[in-house]
């Protein structure tokens, strides 16, 4: 995979980061969250609130790639 992401995406706490690997893309999905002790962290767990703004994250990473794919 490439050091740095493709591209990302955000909704509130949630993110979509998206890696090329020479035209495979994967997708990390991922919540961030303050720890007891203030520090920022991020979880691949979700409440079930954040269901409908992961889903939304998830397409529009599924839009982009796909506009990555047929641009080539």
């Amino acid at each position: 995979m490439a050091n740095q992401p493709a591209h990302k995406f955000k909704i509130g706490l949630l993110t979509a980061t998206i890696w090329d690997n020479d035209g495979f893309y994967s997708i990390d999905l991922s919540r961030a969250y303050k720890s007891d002790t203030g520090e920022w962290r991020n979880t691949n767990s979700f409440h079930h609130s954040d269901l409908l703004n992961l889903a939304k994250c998830a397409e529009r990473a599924e839009i982009w790639i796909g506009r990555q794919v047929n641009a080539k």
